[in-house]
């Protein structure tokens, strides 16, 4: 009888907390919706029928209201739609925004330390230090290794491609080849041609990361909805096998170049150049990482890992996805792609045949169709941060209390007709000058503010690299009716389901 008892007062408890929970929005007065106990928004994702974007975004179109509020199972979220009220929490109002209140331990975890988890001064101080490696002039200095690697990939299709005819070819596959090359290449300095040994270890290694199983599910919810669940976890030993090998890697290759007093123009030997001397240097001709008082190290093996693993993780798979989604909107519309092609051929003739860093800048409807691919399909669908301050929605009575998450939904906002028309449809023209027509608040793709992606113009090289060496060298098939990309029920980003599939043949 006591047991009987017992268990029916912990369901009676379970049943005024979940309760009191999910009524949590219409105490504090705001709108909401995804009320569906226990996992209230994301039940789709539960269910197997959405991925956790598309789920947020199906939150954004249940409402017209410029706030929302909703649930991530037990844990109460606002989402934000208004794309000024947006903008101001990331740029004005950042000061009350200012942490996205991920998992970050980095007394416990120093490889969890990077400048996406980690917050306030810490955050601020590792951002201006990192803020150097992306100048236009260390980007030049790596753009060759990058072209070598567009080359290799050009070889690679010819020797698959038929002389004659055409040939299916699954372009995200291909592009996740070259993408991973170029963060093995750029940023950690590794001379790997996964097109000819599709079993070296970098590649080996990024198959371990992002996979559907239990475990990855479990640890990646609850880094983003649970950080302390996830600080339990690891302080309890249990790691996991992909950020370990990035790490083993990292270091190893960290003490061969300090041994050594091995120089390359790439990422790490600018984070070395912060490890021994404290700071990465404004001049761009400047990559020596010596210092003459040995025993100063600013930052840690394990420091460097960590940034290591984020422009790993943040690169590849955005940069494939963005190629890919790119020369398949080219194949879906004739005008856009001939202007394209045009664009590459125009400026090639004028560099003298050759893609340079400065060619890339110049190809400017090129550019465009890239800004129009982050509109369709942004890299990350939303946007995510945590209320550090309380704070008042402008011209209202509605509080946002401190410690409250923030989502953004940028697939919603960049697929809504009131911030873009037409937004289906695949218009690079909207970028252009003399054809604005559309609400650039609302356009985001790549963050906004000072928490804004640090890599994105490395990131825009490297696909406009990718889609110019396709058009210059390869014949795209146009599609006989255009058709919609479906995405995949896992993960965050926006992943194709069934891949990229797109008919390309050889050039004349």
């Amino acid at each position: 009888m006591i047991g009987v008892l017992l268990l029916v007062a912990a369901v009676s408890l379970l049943y005024v907390y979940l309760k009191w929970t999910f009524s949590y929005w219409d105490r504090q007065g705001f709108p909401s919706a995804g009320v569906t106990i226990p996992f209230g928004a994301l039940d789709s994702v539960r269910r197997g029928k959405r991925s956790f974007g598309m789920a947020i975004y199906d939150m954004y179109n249940a409402t017209k209201e410029p706030v929302m509020g909703m649930y991530l199972t037990v844990r109460p979220a606002l989402l934000v739609r208004d794309p000024q009220l947006a903008h101001d929490i990331l740029v004005k109002d950042f000061a009350s925004f200012h942490d996205r209140g991920i998992y970050v331990d980095e007394k416990n975890d120093p490889m969890s330390a990077t400048i996406f988890a980690m917050e306030g001064s810490n955050w601020r101080n590792l951002r201006a230090k990192l803020t150097p490696s992306f100048t236009s002039g260390k980007l030049k200095a790596m753009f060759s290794t990058s072209e070598a690697i567009g080359d290799k990939m050009v070889a690679h299709l010819n020797g698959k491609l038929p002389k004659e005819g055409s040939q299916e070819i699954e372009m995200k596959e291909l592009l996740l080849t070259y993408a991973v090359d170029i963060i093995a290449s750029t940023i950690f300095g590794l001379d790997v041609d996964s097109f000819a040994d599709p079993n070296n270890e970098f590649l080996s290694i990024t198959k371990t990361i992002n996979q559907n199983t239990f475990t990855d599910i479990l640890r990646g919810t609850t880094s983003f909805l649970f950080p302390g669940l996830e600080k339990i976890f690891v302080r309890l030993g249990w790691s996991q096998e992909g950020p370990e090998r990035i790490r083993e890697l990292s270091n190893r290759t960290v003490d061969l170049r300090e041994e050594k007093n091995i120089e390359r123009r790439d990422l790490l030997q600018l984070l070395l150049q912060l490890r021994n001397t404290g700071k990465i240097s404004n001049d761009d001709n400047m990559w020596s990482a010596q210092n003459a008082n040995k025993g100063l190290k600013s930052v840690s093996k394990d420091l460097i890992a960590g940034q290591l693993f984020l422009f790993f993780v943040a690169g590849y798979e955005t940069t494939a996805s963005t190629a890919a989604y790119t020369i398949y909107e080219l194949t879906q519309n004739p005008e856009v792609m001939a202007r394209a092609l045009e664009d590459v051929r125009s400026t090639l003739e004028k560099h003298d045949g050759k893609l340079s860093y400065d060619a890339i800048q110049d190809m400017k409807y090129l550019e465009a169709c890239v800004l129009e691919t982050a509109r369709k399909y942004p890299a990350l669908p939303l946007l995510n941060r945590v209320c550090t301050k309380e704070y008042q929605i402008p011209n209202s009575k509605l509080i946002v209390k401190k410690g409250t998450p923030i989502i953004i939904s940028l697939i919603g906002m960049h697929r809504d007709a009131e911030n873009f028309p037409d937004p289906l449809a695949y218009k690079p023209e909207r970028y252009l000058d003399e054809n604005k027509n559309f609400n650039p608040t609302a356009y985001m793709p790549f963050g906004e503010g000072p928490h804004n992606c640090i890599g994105l113009r490395m990131g825009k090289v490297n696909v406009k690299i990718a889609v110019a060496k396709i058009l210059s060298n390869f014949n795209l098939e146009m599609s006989k009716e255009k058709r919609e990309i479906e995405f995949s029920v896992h993960g965050i980003p926006l992943m194709p389901k069934g891949g990229v599939p797109v008919r390309i043949s050889r050039k004349k």
